[in-house]
């Protein structure tokens, strides 16, 4: 019974598995933010594209290319999970209610994962198994967060109860979305599966129960893109630096106090209105170089999508961010990592990194975007 478990230790999966597993949610992500993208031109393309994992010809951006392509290879080849049943589908238990907005990155995985050749419906032969419930759905129907641990709770333990395979490893092979600040309260109170099952969070900040050796961080996208995807252009971005939102968290009320007058880092402590222009805050993506991407309450902002989306090198000013698929892609090639306290350097930090340096760390964005 789940009643019993909050005090079990879970035994750990073997690290064969967990790359495996790691490397499919990585896949399910990148097919959740490819559905979120135009259709793409048709190009010239190897006889069977779909055999290879993305193209090493060039230097990379993951860490061990040869490793990514040796577990990519054998979790196309044998990688199954099995989703538990919905339960009752008026209630809680389908995909997300919304496909758009700042939902869609977990409405698609939901809906991916379903349509996925990894699924099976043998749970003999599954290395994972998805427990689809979504209290993102449960907040739209009004129900609190208190309910909300109740219902899945209850849920939860019926599987336990009705099948056994959660039994064989007290959760640790089974796994959960919970993308945002919703989810990650209605499961504040379930102790037996934050330390046990695998989560995929979009909010992945291990000082608020993250736990980086078994969490997954999924990238949240605010869909559908504004404008179109930034390109090559490295030419027009005469911004050094650019940030507009709210003073949700100390590192935003620090950064906007300390920049938000210099000439040369455009900061703003709010979105910028639309009476001044429509899509004057996307737009301004395209003329930057690097924007500045800080933790907020929840870090659960979409603006490093954002920014890998219209070309802009991402700058992560957060202590505790567990950056997406970070044991897989190697973020210091593409992006600019600091710690909170380096804010007040911000703008020499940004000045000291040369144009050629720039373009390197740019034309490694555009790989990622196109991987």
């Amino acid at each position: 019974m789940a009643g019993r478990l909050p005090g079990a230790a879970a035994s750990p999966l073997p690290r064969a598995l967990l790359l495996l597993a790691a490397l499919a949610l990585f896949s399910l992500s990148f097919l959740s933010l490819r559905s979120l993208r135009p259709a793409a031109t048709p190009s010239l393309a190897l006889d069977n594209p779909r055999s290879l994992p993305p193209s090493f010809a060039r230097p990379s951006v993951y860490h061990s290319p040869e490793a990514f392509a040796s577990g990519y290879a054998e979790m196309e080849r044998s990688f199954k999970v099995y989703i538990y049943p919905d339960g009752d589908p008026k209630t809680f238990y389908q995909t997300p209610r919304k496909l758009t907005g700042k939902y869609s990155s977990e409405g698609y995985f939901f809906k991916n994962i379903r349509e996925s050749r990894f699924r099976t419906d043998d749970p003999d032969q599954a290395h994972l198994f998805f427990v689809p419930i979504s209290p993102h759905k449960m907040r739209g129907k009004g129900t609190s967060y208190e309910n909300m641990t109740i219902i899945v709770k209850d849920y939860v333990e019926g599987l336990i109860n009705k099948y056994p395979y959660w039994n064989r490893t007290l959760g640790a092979d089974h796994f959960f979305v919970t993308c945002h600040d919703v989810g990650v309260r209605a499961f504040e109170g379930l102790p037996f599966m934050v330390k046990n099952s695998i989560r995929v969070v979009c909010s992945p900040s291990y000082n608020v129960d993250f736990i980086p050796h078994k969490d997954i961080a999924l990238p949240q996208v605010l869909q559908p893109f504004a404008l179109p995807e930034g390109g090559n252009d490295v030419e027009n971005r005469t911004i050094l630096g650019f940030w507009a939102g709210h003073r949700n968290s100390k590192i935003r009320v620090i950064l906007a106090r300390v920049w938000e007058n210099d000439t040369e880092l455009a900061i703003s402590n709010n979105r910028i209105s639309r009476a001044i222009g429509e899509l004057v805050y996307q737009k301004q993506f395209y003329h930057t170089k690097f924007c500045i991407c800080p933790g907020g309450s929840q870090v659960n902002s979409a603006r490093i999508s954002d920014s890998i989306h219209y070309g802009c090198v991402p700058v992560i000013l957060s202590d505790y961010y567990d950056l997406p698929f970070n044991d897989i892609l190697d973020w210091r090639k593409f992006a600019v990592v600091l710690k909170e306290r380096d804010v007040y350097q911000l703008k020499s930090i940004l000045k000291s990194i040369s144009q050629e340096e720039f373009v390197a760390l740019h034309n490694y964005l555009v790989q990622v975007y196109n991987a």
